[in-house]
């Protein structure tokens, strides 16, 4: 394997510039952090199907305290039968299939994308209104889930590289179609 490949990060925005030369194995960490993050939510997914029938409704209406700024709407879905039958199952089913794309390094900042939104729904059911929670573990795992859609990681080492260079009408699909950028990668 060879370590002497030299990587760049560069970016500007806001007058602010920024440039980093990071390690060649970067690469592989940043597969690595896809693959870790993607076998949490996965778990997490398997986790409630294995317990079926997940419900959510006891977590929103009595798990978040008052502080959350979504403590009121949270408790309200709870109350709506109709809306909690989905979202019994959107919950699992999401974390699933963000889980697998993730390992697979398929449609990878589409799932990144959904986990981050997953995490920040989380986030907030769980502010306890305390600043030294401001950083607890959901926010963390959804800045990772960030992270891995901002390095195009399923054009490491995933499904997303194959994807992105099959033909369509003579020309790579992500050059016919150039807004599935935003999905895969």
């Amino acid at each position: 394997m060879s370590t002497k490949t030299e990587n760049r990060l560069e970016s500007q925005y806001g007058g602010i510039a920024l440039e980093g030369r990071p390690h060649a194995l970067s690469a592989w960490f940043v597969v690595a952090l896809r693959v870790v993050i993607g076998g949490m939510i996965l778990f997490a997914g398997l986790g409630k199907v294995s317990e079926w029938p997940f419900d959510a409704a006891g977590y929103l209406a009595y798990g978040v305290d008052p502080a959350s700024p979504v403590s009121g709407l949270y408790a309200a879905m709870a109350g709506n039968a109709a809306l909690m039958e989905v979202v019994n199952v959107v919950v699992p089913v999401t974390q699933l299939l963000i889980g697998v794309a993730l390992i697979a390094g398929a449609f990878v900042r589409l799932a990144a994308l959904g986990g981050a939104m997953q995490m920040a729904l989380f986030y907030l059911g769980g502010w306890t209104g305390d600043w030294l929670a401001l950083f607890d573990s959901t926010l963390i795992y959804g800045v990772v889930f960030l992270a891995v859609a901002a390095f195009g990681a399923g054009r490491i080492l995933g499904v997303d590289r194959r994807l992105e260079q099959v033909e369509v009408g003579g020309e790579a699909l992500i050059e016919r179609y150039p807004a599935l950028r935003y999905v895969l990668g």
